[in-house]
């Protein structure tokens, strides 16, 4: 029988955790956690979750999809409209590379402001 584990924290290295935690906030509507400070800021979902966000000194972003820099951590959203979450995510400071690895109308491949890649995809 295979071991029972729930997944309840991702934790993302950045340069300024309340800058990233605020981004992911706005994309998602979690909730930020009352002790969130400029060392460690988290975001609570209902069900659970926790997404933190850790200040790394020196922090070097991802260098997707080359791997001079890895990716560590691939993350993935649904979203009802990838256009229109496309451009809200652009406007709150995400990237899109120029690589693309999937159809255009299936997901897409963006990064948040501290260089991490992240997907949408449509629901």
């Amino acid at each position: 029988m295979p071991l029972q584990m729930k997944l309840v924290a991702i934790t993302l290295d950045c340069p300024d955790p309340p800058a990233l935690a605020a981004f992911y906030q706005q994309a998602t509507g979690l909730e930020p956690h009352p002790k969130s400070d400029a060392d460690f800021a988290g975001l609570n979902h209902e069900d659970g979750l926790f997404i933190g966000f850790q200040r790394v000194d020196d922090y070097r972003a991802p260098r997707w999809p080359e791997q001079t820099v890895p990716q560590q951590l691939h993350i993935c959203f649904k979203v009802d409209d990838l256009d229109e979450a496309e451009a809200r995510l652009l406007e709150l400071g995400a990237g899109k590379p120029d690589h693309q690895p999937h159809e255009a109308a299936r997901a897409r491949v963006l990064t948040d402001p501290a260089g991490h890649p992240f997907c949408i995809t449509r629901s």
